[in-house]
């Protein structure tokens, strides 16, 4: 049996924490980079080794995974002082997970290609949950054999992977994914308004509409924790403001209208001026029960 690659991961957020266990638990070699001490040590004392510096993850890998908040801090950590290319050699492969500009990532593709480093970008849908579980949707764009080359490393966190494209197609997929999450949400969110302040139970509601056509997998998962107020991050309110940011850019750059994402991207931005973005998205519903007058259940 060949050697399974040594995988460096960069980010252990609400997302990468779950995702470099499964890795662990997989059998990979493991390499950490991370903000916060206490999580590193955490993965230390798991059986991964800890390194100070992006480079030195690059150093110490064969396969180098980023899962980080946004654009400018994946091109800080790829090509910054100390970033991954400064310890990178030929062979090298970056999977970059997070949900940044699809421009950017074809640039960077470029950038580190110029090293004889591959890209990948490959960012997920599932949440957290789907993390913990393994069972992550992973949109990859980039080079056919590469993809091939990394198809074990996503099979340890996700079910449902697809080569979609070159570089840059991850980021356009991901990005079509948050208009549909983000528009389920807000649709989510207007009926249990609408319902419970015409006088029906919202539990009732939940249960009939996840019965027929209407049902869906995010209604399922935090339909529940929504009727309970319960809005601890899964999917921060900010990071999906900023994932519709993406989406609306790159749709002025393809001659493309998209009138309802542009509402609830401002509907995710009262909320985040309003200081709930590190809320989970589904507190949207706040945000609609302020339009109304009327909290649900009540």
């Amino acid at each position: 049996m060949a050697t399974p690659d040594r995988i460096g991961f960069i980010g252990l957020g609400i997302m990468g924490q779950p995702m470099a266990r499964n890795l662990l638990k997989a059998g990979f070699p493991l390499t950490v980079h991370n903000r916060r001490q206490a999580v590193t040590d955490e993965f230390v004392a798991a059986g991964a080794e800890a390194a100070l510096l992006p480079r030195e993850v690059a150093a110490a890998s064969d396969v180098v995974i980023t899962m980080l908040p946004d654009t400018a801090v994946v091109e800080e950590v790829l090509t910054g002082p100390d970033g991954i290319l400064e310890g990178a050699r030929a062979g090298l492969v970056v999977i970059d997970m997070s949900t940044i500009s699809p421009v950017t990532t074809r640039t960077l593709a470029a950038r580190l290609a110029q090293q004889g480093v591959q890209m990948l970008d490959a960012p997920v849908s599932g949440g957290d949950r789907g993390a913990i579980a393994g069972t992550l949707s992973i949109m990859v764009g980039g080079p056919a054999e590469t993809f091939q080359r990394c198809l074990p490393i996503f099979q340890a966190l996700g079910k449902t992977i697809v080569h979609v494209g070159e570089s840059g197609a991850g980021q356009v997929v991901k990005a079509c994914n948050q208009i549909v999450v983000a528009l389920t949400i807000e649709a989510i969110g207007e009926a249990l308004v609408l319902g419970s302040k015409a006088g029906v139970d919202p539990a009732n509601i939940l249960r009939v509409l996840g019965g027929g056509l209407a049902a869906n997998r995010f209604m399922e998962q935090r339909g529940p924790s929504m009727l309970a107020r319960d809005f601890a991050p899964g999917g921060r309110v900010r990071f999906h403001h900023k994932d519709l940011g993406i989406a609306l850019a790159l749709a002025r750059a393809s001659g493309v209208s998209l009138p309802i994402t542009a509402l609830v991207d401002q509907m995710f931005a009262s909320l985040e001026a309003s200081g709930r973005g590190d809320l989970d998205h589904s507190a949207l519903l706040l945000y609609l029960e302020e339009l109304a007058a009327h909290r649900v259940g009540e």
